[in-house]
């Protein structure tokens, strides 16, 4: 059985997202899913799981990194640290003020004010250091290395992304027949966790990048994980220079597609969430909604079909949206 320790490039099991499942419940929000119908086209749900606890998904991964540290008596006195001014810092600090750890987040100090104040918030210690996340991660390196805490991550880790998973146990059991599941892909924990769980179950899972931020698919052109540029409107949350072994493992499995959309498609699917659905996200979640009209869609969302696209945060400015 894998440990919380364990190397994060260890192979991520259904084992692991079960028990997952097991330490979260009842700690996170069940997801919400609601259809989405296209005429002529499959059945379309949508998850909204940006309504989950801190705006996006990965309040699941965190939660399950923090109580399995907990459970094998592996929380050091001095808290958990993760450098990250989004959506991870946002859910690490959550996740640590639930569990009643310390949270120490590192981000740039030319992070915008308000990720500044929610996160102090949420009651952890922000450290605001350089201009650029490399400057930031270095100081969050040299802080565990002194101070003893125990270091999170985004989404590469197999706590992490198995606590992402446990999504797709409460989709199937919202979608019953469920053929197809629609996920954005920044460095794969979200994917990593879903596709796991989707292929214990006989479901496809499509992974979904924005063209100029392809980590994934890049990965899977060259046999492994490799460095990309990232250029996109949705590189806030899907800006990952390099996907997890963990995602390139899950990709290569039977069931799995890898999609690519350009950016004005990404606007324009977050453009139809609000005026059809009045659902505002981020450009990350609408990406993978993006997919349904992508090239190529009919292969994997086939007339009839159940097909969840996973709506997978809303920490985003909605002033764009307006008029």
């Amino acid at each position: 059985m894998p440990t919380p320790t364990e190397s994060r490039t260890a192979p991520l099991t259904y084992d692991e997202v079960e028990r997952a499942a097991g330490r979260i419940g009842g700690l996170v929000r069940p997801v919400t899913v609601v259809p989405a119908a296209r005429a002529g086209g499959p059945e379309v749900f949508l998850a909204l799981e940006f309504l989950q606890y801190t705006g996006s998904f990965k309040a699941r991964g965190a939660r399950n990194f923090l109580r399995a540290h907990q459970e094998a008596g592996t929380l050091p006195e001095a808290g958990v640290t993760i450098a990250s001014g989004g959506n991870a810092g946002l859910a690490c600090a959550w996740a640590a003020r639930e569990q009643g750890v310390r949270a120490t987040v590192f981000l740039p100090a030319t992070a915008p004010k308000v990720k500044v104040d929610r996160l102090r918030g949420y009651g952890a210690d922000v450290r605001l250091v350089g201009s650029e996340y490399a400057q930031a991660l270095a100081a969050c390196e040299e802080f565990t290395a002194g101070s003893g805490a125990l270091a999170s991550h985004a989404y590469d880790h197999p706590l992490i992304a198995a606590g992402a998973g446990t999504l797709l146990e409460e989709i199937r059991r919202a979608v019953p027949g469920l053929g197809t599941v629609v996920v954005s892909v920044g460095g794969g924990g979200l994917f990593a966790g879903v596709a796991t769980a989707a292929r214990h179950h006989g479901v496809r899972t499509v992974a979904v990048e924005p063209e100029n931020c392809r980590a994934l698919n890049a990965a899977l052109e060259a046999g492994g994980p490799v460095d990309v540029p990232v250029d996109s409107v949705a590189a806030d949350s899907l800006g990952a220079r390099r996907a997890s072994v963990a995602a390139v493992r899950a990709a290569r499995e039977e069931g799995t597609h890898s999609v690519l959309v350009p950016d004005s498609a990404i606007v324009r699917a977050r453009r139809e969430l609000w005026d059809t659905h009045r659902v505002v996200v981020e450009h990350a979640a609408a990406t993978a909604y993006a997919a349904l009209a992508a090239p190529g869609a009919k292969a994997y969302a086939a007339p009839g079909e159940r097909v969840c696209v996973v709506l997978c945060g809303a920490n985003t400015d909605p002033a764009d949206l307006a008029g």
